[in-house]
């Protein structure tokens, strides 16, 4: 067994556990005494604000933490976007941080996994402003995840 993990939520700050979502009342602070899978609120993208390529892929690997009875089918999912996504991105920091997210999603490290891919927001913004990935290929994308929302 890990050592305990203990996080404090705010009164009606909801936690995502295990596929389970808990809302708590009053200010608390819960320990975790064994592995577990969670996702604090603020961490939830919602699909609406799944906007961008690299928000579309968070959004599909969250589902694999959120969901775990459809976990295979995010994974699925999961694995067809990024290979869509490293053949559009053409920035090098970007494709290595994508190979890197790939791999720990198949070493089922989803949670880490959406960190990095926060991480790739900022040069995500860029690329896109600066049209290094076509508007026509983000629209493929979106239509990709469409039945996901």
């Amino acid at each position: 067994m890990k050592s305990t993990l203990r996080i404090s939520l705010k009164s009606g700050e909801r936690i995502f556990v295990n596929g389970a979502v808990l809302r708590v009342d009053r200010k608390v602070a819960v320990e975790f005494l064994n592995d577990v899978t969670f996702l604090l609120e603020n961490h939830v993208l919602q699909p609406e604000d799944a906007t961008t390529p690299l928000k579309q892929l968070y959004f599909i690997a969250q589902m694999i933490l959120i969901n775990p009875e459809g976990a295979e089918q995010s994974t699925a999912m999961f694995r067809k976007s990024i290979v869509m996504l490293l053949n559009c991105f053409k920035n090098e920091e970007v494709l290595a941080e994508l190979k890197r997210v790939d791999g720990l999603v198949t070493n089922g490290r989803a949670f880490e996994a959406l960190k990095a891919i926060r991480g790739l927001y900022a040069i995500e913004d860029r690329i896109l402003n600066t049209q290094e990935i076509t508007p026509a290929t983000v629209e493929q994308i979106r239509k990709e995840i469409a039945p996901w929302r």
